[in-house]
């Protein structure tokens, strides 16, 4: 007796189906926009604005500096010959959601530091 499906071909994978025409270059400006507005807003709030660092503002500082490395890596996916495949393309999305999300954080974090709710305003 031979095992079931045996001298079957193996199923073929499903055909890969690239995003819809501009969606790859939609993403590109939407994650160098957000990864320009990250940097300047770093730059300005971690390094030009007056105040000492604590640890409350180190750890604001170290969630926008983890979304900017988030986003990096969905610039970097979005970029690839392999992301013009729709579930790749989904995946760079979920990425760039993510660091938005994070992204988000931390500036809520920064604002709430700096509008003196979360204790005196050092940083």
């Amino acid at each position: 007796m031979g095992v079931a499906g045996e001298g079957q071909p193996p199923p073929s994978p499903p055909p890969r189906r690239p995003p819809p025409q501009g969606y790859r270059q939609g993403l590109i400006t939407a994650i160098t926009v957000l990864l320009g507005f990250s940097l300047s807003f770093l730059r300005f709030w971690g390094f030009e604005a007056p105040g000492e660092w604590t640890a409350r503002s180190a750890t604001a500082a170290g969630t926008i500096v983890l979304s900017i490395l988030m986003q990096i890596v969905a610039l970097a996916r979005s970029l690839r010959v392999a992301d013009d495949d729709e579930q790749e393309f989904a995946r760079t999305s979920r990425w760039l959601l993510a660091s938005a999300l994070a992204l988000l954080a931390g500036l809520g974090f920064a604002l709430l530091l700096d509008s003196g709710v979360l204790g005196p305003r050092l940083r």
